[in-house]
């Protein structure tokens, strides 16, 4: 009877090491994740619990076809932090407070440009920050710049792209019936990334970290050569909306199947 009981034994244990190494396996490592930076010190002195999502990026103006969705993916952002614990102040507060100063100091872009004047970006922040002081709890400034990049869909026979921690298939766009034959998939492309940074009532940084959204790109199959083209559907899926911002807000919001783990 031993024997059987100790077969019996190593097979309940082989099936759970099975198992385990499913589970484990089921996170593919993507060597794109970012760097992230994150004041640990500043964070324990001073907890944050209440925060408000800018209306305007910390850095340049996205694409004019990204801004178009900056709204839609705040609101990702907004379910998100919600449902980590976070109370999340309406943006209009920071509009209000935004457009007020913009008055006073002006514009901080250059309309001509693109470029941000530092300086003045600064005089409006100070000025917001010492309003929504007055007037709500607030604990930090999040900043959801929609930045764009390059990359390419010559990742093995299935054709992937990868940056900052996403792996994505190429979209076709157009009527044709697939894709031309010479393509060339180490050709550059398009790709949308969601950069969060996080700022404190000091406006000192507490955290910045980026998750990969979506390809702005699509391959066009009505070209015979084969090219890419500007997707007339942009950032449409929400599952990858969403892996993009586990991954930008990871680790101060820990995602469960970050894949920088090799």
């Amino acid at each position: 009877m031993r024997p059987l009981c100790f077969l019996r034994q190593l097979a309940i244990v082989t099936g759970l090491i099975t198992i385990i190494s499913g589970c484990a396996g089921s996170v593919t490592y993507n060597p794109t994740v970012v760097a992230w930076e994150i004041d640990e010190q500043r964070l324990a002195a001073n907890s944050v619990k209440t925060v408000v999502i800018a209306h305007v990026n910390l850095g340049a103006p996205s694409r004019n076809y990204l801004e178009k969705e900056e709204a839609r993916i705040d609101g990702y952002v907004s379910v998100y932090l919600k449902d980590n614990g976070f109370k999340v102040l309406p943006q209009r507060l920071f509009t209000q407070a935004w457009n007020t100063a913009e008055r006073a100091f002006g514009n901080p872009i250059d309309p001509t440009t693109g470029k941000m004047n530092v300086r003045t970006f600064s005089q409006i922040m100070i000025s917001v920050r010492d309003r929504l002081q007055e007037e709500s709890k607030l604990d930090a400034f999040v900043f959801t710049d929609l930045i764009e990049i390059e990359t390419a869909f010559n990742g093995g026979l299935k054709h992937l792209a990868r940056w900052d921690g996403v792996t994505r298939k190429p979209a076709l766009q157009g009527t044709g019936n697939g894709v031309s034959a010479n393509f060339n998939w180490n050709a550059p492309v398009a790709a949308a990334s969601l950069q969060v940074s996080i700022y404190d009532m000091e406006l000192q940084r507490l955290f910045t970290s980026r998750g990969g959204l979506d390809a702005t790109d699509a391959i066009d199959t009505r070209s015979s050569q084969g090219k890419y083209v500007r997707r007339r559907n942009m950032l449409e899926n929400e599952d990858h909306i969403k892996e993009g911002v586990r991954l930008a807000f990871h680790p101060l919001i820990e995602m469960q199947d970050w894949p920088g783990n090799p």
